[in-house]
């Protein structure tokens, strides 16, 4: 009888426990990863490929060489074009795979942080006017570091390398 009484405080326990746990199981952490990443990609594919190629009603190559050149006022525009849409684009497709994903994250915070230092911060975190605040690129620098953190997770060519590199150590060491 006193075993029934118990078993609803072990189910509160329980519950609680999930709810306020502080050290996430690993099923949780690849879940969390991979939404990180298929958000990241979603962005930077859109804003790279815009850069790149014009998609997406984008800017192109030669808008982006003057929006770097006389906005941002990183010279040569062309270059900081080419090699912004780069880091974006291929950051992006390297995400969605999980390839080489904390250097892909890396490279996107830097991304960020320079939006952040040549355009957006003279407006703000929230901008009253038509050009943006810097909150949206602070909230991708930030999720950009969670994956140079946590790398790509479970699910991604990167765990598929390191498990074959750990193999290949086991059996010749």
């Amino acid at each position: 009888m006193t075993a029934a009484l118990h078993e609803p405080n072990r189910r509160a326990r329980a519950l609680l426990s999930m709810v306020f746990s502080t050290r996430p199981t690993t099923r949780a952490s690849d879940a969390a990863l991979i939404a990180v990443r298929i958000v990241l990609a979603w962005i930077f594919i859109y804003y790279g490929a815009g850069k790149l190629f014009g998609a997406f009603n984008g800017p192109g190559i030669h808008q982006t060489s003057l929006f770097f050149s006389n906005t941002a006022h990183l010279h040569p525009g062309g270059f900081f074009a080419v090699l912004g849409g780069i880091i974006e684009f291929g950051g992006a497709i390297a995400l969605v795979f999980g390839l080489g994903s904390r250097l892909a994250g890396l490279a996107l915070f830097g991304d960020q942080v320079m939006a952040m230092i040549t355009v957006t911060w003279v407006n703000g975190i929230n901008s009253e006017s038509l050009t943006p605040g810097y909150e949206f690129n602070m909230a991708l620098a930030v999720m950009a570091l969670v994956i140079v953190f946590l790398g790509a997770g479970r699910v991604s060519v990167d765990a598929l390398i390191e498990r074959r590199f750990s193999r290949s150590r086991l059996s010749t060491g």
